[in-house]
C-alpha cells in the first residue's frame, strides 16, 4: 500500500524535511503533501484578489486561498502528521487537527512535552504523540510494514 501523509504546522523548523528524508531512505511508500510553508507567500496568497487597508480582510482571503489547498490535501490524505513548535501559537495546526478528526483522518501530533497541558483535546484525539521527527519516521516504518 501506498500512503498519502499530510505535514501540518510549524514552518519555521526543519521537521518536514527530516521526516521526508529518513522516510525515503527507509523507502517507506509514502507520498508527502503540506501547506505552502513560506510564510511571505503564504500571507501573501490573497493579494492577487485586490488590495486591501484593513488587515483583517487582507488575512481573510489569503485564508480562503491557503485553504483551498490545505482542505483538498487533509481530505485527501491518509494520515496527517500535525506539528505544534515551541516559538509560536499555531493556531492552524490545531485547526488542522481538528478537522482530521471531523473526518475521521487519523493523526499524529509531533510537539514537546511542555505543551502537553493546552494540546490535551488535539493530542486526546490524535492515534500517536510524537516528541520528535524520528519517532514519527519509526511510528511511519510500522504502520507501512508489509507483516
Amino acid at each position: 500500500m501506498s500512503w498519502k501523509v499530510y505535514l501540518s504546522g510549524e514552518i519555521h523548523t526543519d521537521w518536514r524535511e527530516q521526516i521526508i528524508k529518513a522516510a525515503g531512505a527507509a523507502g517507506l511508500p509514502i507520498e508527502f503533501s503540506s501547506a505552502v510553508t513560506d510564510h511571505d507567500a503564504s500571507d501573501a496568497a490573497g493579494d492577487v484578489l485586490g488590495d486591501e487597508q484593513n488587515g483583517f480582510w487582507r488575512d481573510h482571503k489569503s485564508a480562503k486561498v491557503n485553504a483551498i489547498r490545505t482542505k483538498t490535501q487533509l481530505e485527501q490524505c491518509d494520515l496527517a502528521v500535525v506539528r505544534f513548535g515551541d516559538k509560536y501559537k499555531q493556531w492552524n495546526a490545531a485547526f488542522d487537527a481538528g478537522f482530521c478528526a471531523a473526518l475521521g483522518k487519523p493523526y499524529i501530533t509531533l510537539h514537546s512535552e511542555d505543551i502537553i497541558h493546552p494540546l490535551k483535546e488535539v493530542d486526546g484525539a490524535a492515534m500517536a504523540w510524537t516528541q520528535t521527527p524520528e519517532q514519527v519516521v519509526e511510528v511511519l516504518k510500522y504502520i507501512c510494514r508489509e507483516k
